[in-house]
Formats: C-alpha cells, structure tokens, sequence
C-alpha cells in the first residue's frame, strides 16, 4: 500500500490534525464519523508514528510494540475502533506472556498467573504469606484495568455535574493503585517488594523494575486475560485500517507534509502552514489537534509568547518515559531454532545492582528478546524469521550516541555514530548467544538497529522518548497533561495529552481530542458519542442515531511482503 499521495492539498476543513500515528488518526477516524471534513498532515511516508513499522527484503518489522493491552474483546481500544467500524484488525490473546530470567533463575508469566504463584510459593515456602498478598494485590490491580473502558473519557469533556459523579465513581478505581504508586526508584521499589517477602532471591526476580506497580501490574493484566499479540501483519495494520476509513469516509489523509507553524488571528488557531518537499502551503481550520511531539509545537510551530513560559518550563522538566536500543533482526531460519516461543524473554545478570538494569550500559542492561514471527508467520518468508533485542538506554550517553553537531546546532550521524551503535548492538547479540546457547550471527540476513537518536528523528519526542510523559506524582502535581492548550480552538493530541504510554492511551488520547473538537462543532453528535463511550448506549444504538456518518466496513488487509512473494510464486507456478 503506497501512502505518499500527490493529490491536492484542499484549502480549508473544519479540522486538521497534525500528525498520523495512531493517536491522530483515531481522531480523524471519530471527527470523520461525526460528518466533520478533516485533513491529517503528516511529515512521514506512512502512518503511524511508533507503530508505522517496516519493511526489508520480505521481513516485516514492528518498529515498538512488544505486547499489547486493552486489545482484547472488551478492551477500550476495541471497543472505539468498533465505533468507528467493525472491519478493524483484531489482536490474539497471548497466552505466554513474559519469562524472567537470570544467572540462577527462570519464571514463566503466562495467562495462568496463579502457576507461577504456586512456583514461587515451592521454592520459598518460608514467603508463603506475602508471595500471597502479592498476587492478590496484583489481581486487584487487574481488575481495576479490566475496568478502564468506563473511565475513558476526559474531565475536560464533561460538564460540572459530569465531573462530580466521574470523580467518586473513579475514586474506588485510583485507590488500588494509590497504596503502590509510592514506592518509585531503586530504594523506594525494594521497600515495596520487601512489604510482601525479604529473601534475597526473589528481590533479584525484579531486580530491573524502577517502581513496585512495574512489578504488579503485568502479574494484574494476566489475571484479566489483557495481554495481546499483534494482529497478523503487525500492530502497523491499525494505522493503515484508521488511514482507510478516513479515506473512505470522504476525508484527506496527506504525508511527506511537514507543519511549520501554526496560524493564529486575535490568540485563535485558524491554520496551518506546510512545507511539502519544497512546496509551501495554507490551509485553514476551524479547529486543530496537534497530535505531534508538544515541545515542538509549542516552540517551533507557534509565536514565542502564543504558550506561557510557566508552561514550556513544566514541561521541559517533566519525568519522561526512557528511550531504548532496539535492534531487528531477520534470520534465515524459524526462531523455534534458538528456543524462543510466543514470551517475551527478559534477561538478566544476577551480578549487576539494581540501580544498573536500566542505565545504558550493554554489559549490564536488562535485555528483552522477542519473536514477533513465532506470533505471526507472516512477518516472514517461509522457513525464516524475525526476532527483536532490545533495552533501555539514554539519549545523553556517550556525548548523544557520538553525533556530531552542524553549525546550524543539528546532531549529525556520521562514521563516529555508525561504529558506535554498532559495537553496542554487538555486545547485546553477544550476550543473547551466551543466554540462548545458540550463535545468532550466521543466520542474520537482515540487522537494523534503532537508537535514541533514532527516535528523537522520527517522533521529535525530547531525548527519543518512547511514550511521553510519565504518571505520577510530580508529573500530575504540574498539571503537564491535558488536551486544552492557551490558544484557543488548538487542542493536543497523542502521548503528550495524556499521563502513560502504549496504544490504549494513544487511542484514549486521540477519542478525546476528538469529543472536544465535536461537542464544540456537533453538540448533538457529541451526546451520542459521549453516551457510547461511557458505556450508556451500544454502537447498535449508536449507529441508529442518525446523527452518524455512515462507514462501509469494507477495509481489505492488504498481504504481508512474505506472503505477496509466495502467492506470486504459487501463481507463477500454476
């Protein structure tokens, strides 16, 4: 499917989003619903953001999903993706889910949390009674998570009295996690896991984890059946899906269109300018959602005193979520070959101090290896694979990765930054062969690796982070999410709107955004919408509203580049 599109570029909607990831594009899909004309603008050649993925020589690459949550059946992103259209991809329930592994240990998670519950309590009998309490909290916590479609929607959407009754019912939901989220850091963490059990050897299972919920919450969404794979083909078909239905619902998708600044007249946003490969452009808005990096937004695409200072401040000194290394591998053999299966593997040394897991160092970081073609056969060509290393590492490290810096101030990668990453991805495969006992290396047909710097370039999120900004108590103390800005009729989008990260926030992020824009536009549709989303109304009901545009559910996933050759080579055949 080819998404750099050489239409026209239309004058004027009555919203622009600026940005295509999935954030951007569930808002699009909801605006485009709700009868509104959109125009999405994204600087890339595909959507998507963090999950446009990639393809090389028939191997098909996720480019940061390593699970999914809130996926399933009942889950908050199925059930917007469902209001938008029943043709959506659907992500498999995974039933392996993650193995802790050290020098002297290996615990399988798996969608029976109560197994490795009953594992640890034969190994450590003498912890019998906190291992308990541990699993018993986590359980809590999963169902608190397993109750989240009914609290989706955003204070800012809601009305005085809205608020009041949200507030007390979501009450009984923050409490579960209140009792944790105190416990943060390596001091703070071991304080936590030693309120449940003291011996030295289970303190080590966690040893990486930098808050005690990091240890919970996984155990939580086993409990709840909220671990997902990907759909077939990689979780970049929910972008591609989401930039259909806009299409098809008679909106304008555009990419290789980077947003230079935003228009405002008398404080108001009423445009955009764009550069497209060269060519300049203006398009008026009625509204617009920026669902790009804000730190951008607010000092490159706006007047220098448009945001208050107070307010960049904040947010330049916000607790972000951690970048990675990550590198993706194509094999010529089935990943089965080196003993991996549908869990993700998280390796560590026994050796290394808690406050070392997770600060960069190759040697001593934490690993998590994936076999994202164990899960779906259609990443890769038969008989081969596709596997995925990677840890956490900082964007500051070694003077920024050894760039280089122009006179214009921008980082430049040269032979310095190649070697570099190369020789730290080298000292990762390195230590996955040791763990795994197989040589990695011969069977390499394809490496690519991705650093911080790498996706600082493509996301613009300061320092690469992964998924923005982080929940908890300084970050909300300083108000640094939210989908209202100080220009009026200019709303944020993505990451940046909401504390957390994964899609399910993406997705909740972009709803929002998009109920904002439409209680303002379309006070009727915005009633339907708002009932749908907490739970009131079904989309059966939804739908016979007449306020609705209508969408024909008629997406057709497109084969994987693995499964384009083999047909043609079947077809050749006949």
């Amino acid at each position: 499917m080819s998404f750099v599109r050489k239409k026209v570029i239309k004058p004027e909607y009555d919203v622009i989003v600026i940005g295509a990831g999935i954030s951007g594009l569930t808002s699009a899909a909801l605006l485009s619903r709700a009868g509104l004309s959109v125009g999405v603008f994204e600087m890339d050649t595909r959507p998507g953001g963090y999950l446009a993925g990639f393809k090389r020589k028939e191997f098909r690459f996720d480019s940061a999903i390593h699970w999914l949550n809130q996926c399933g059946p009942k889950g908050l992103v199925t059930r917007i993706f469902d209001f938008i259209g029943t043709d959506h991809p659907t992500a498999l329930s995974q039933p392996n889910i993650k193995r802790y592994q050290g020098d002297n240990y290996d615990y399988l998670l798996t969608d029976k949390p109560d197994d490795l519950k009953e594992e640890f309590i034969k190994l450590f009998p003498h912890e019998k009674k906190g291992i308990e309490r541990f699993f018993k909290d986590a359980k809590q916590i999963g169902s608190a998570f397993d109750s989240l479609p009914a609290f989706t929607r955003s204070l800012e959407t809601m009305s005085l009295l809205e608020m009041m009754v949200f507030n007390m019912t979501r009450l009984k939901f923050a409490l579960v996690f209140l009792k944790h989220i105190r416990f943060t850091g390596p001091e703070g963490t071991v304080k936590g896991l030693q309120r449940y059990f003291k011996d030295p050897e289970m303190l080590k299972i966690f040893g990486s984890e930098e808050e005690l919920l990091s240890c919970l919450v996984p155990i939580g969404w086993a409990y709840y059946g909220d671990y997902q794979s990907p759909p077939k083909g990689g979780s970049q078909v929910f972008p591609e899906w989401l930039d259909y239905a806009v299409e098809k619902m008679g909106n304008d998708v555009y990419y290789q269109c980077r947003v230079e600044k935003v228009e405002l007249e008398n404080g108001q946003a009423v445009g955009i300018q764009l550069n497209r490969k060269g060519e300049k452009f203006s398009v008026k808005a009625k509204h617009i959602i920026a669902a790009c990096d804000v730190e951008t937004l607010y000092e490159k695409m706006l007047p220098e005193t448009a945001i208050p200072k107070e307010v960049k401040d904040k947010l330049h000194n916000a607790q972000l979520y951690s970048s990675a290394v990550t590198i993706s591998l194509g094999i010529d053999c089935p990943v089965e070959d080196f003993g991996l299966d549908d869990a993700m593997l998280f390796i560590v040394r026994d050796d290394v101090k808690r406050t070392e897991h997770n600060l960069g160092d190759p040697h001593k970081a934490g690993i998590s290896i994936l076999a994202p073609s164990f899960r779906d056969p259609s990443l890769a060509p038969a008989g081969k694979g596709t596997m995925t290393i990677y840890c956490y590492a900082s964007f500051d490290q070694d003077d920024k990765w050894k760039t280089e810096v122009d006179e214009n101030g921008n980082l430049k990668r040269g032979e310095a930054y190649k070697k570099f990453k190369q020789e730290f991805a080298d000292v990762l495969i390195d230590r996955v062969e040791k763990k795994l006992g197989k040589e990695i290396r011969s069977h390499i047909e394809y490496c690519d690796i991705a650093t911080p710097i790498t996706h600082w370039r493509y996301t613009g999120n300061r320092d690469g982070s992964l998924m923005g900004a982080r929940p908890g108590k300084a970050n909300m103390q300083a108000k640094i999410a939210g989908h209202k800005t100080a220009v009026k009729n200019l709303w944020l989008g993505g990451h940046w709107a909401e504390l957390g990260g994964g899609v399910p926030i993406a997705v909740k992020s972009g709803m929002n955004a998009a109920l904002l824009v439409i209680k303002n536009l379309k006070p009727k549709t915005y009633k339907v919408m708002a009932k749908y989303v907490d739970l009131k109304i079904t989309k059966e009901e939804a739908d016979q509203s007449g306020v609705l545009a209508e969408y024909d559910n008629s997406w057709v996933q497109e084969l994987t580049p693995a499964y384009k050759k083999a047909e043609k080579t079947l077809n050749d055949s006949d």
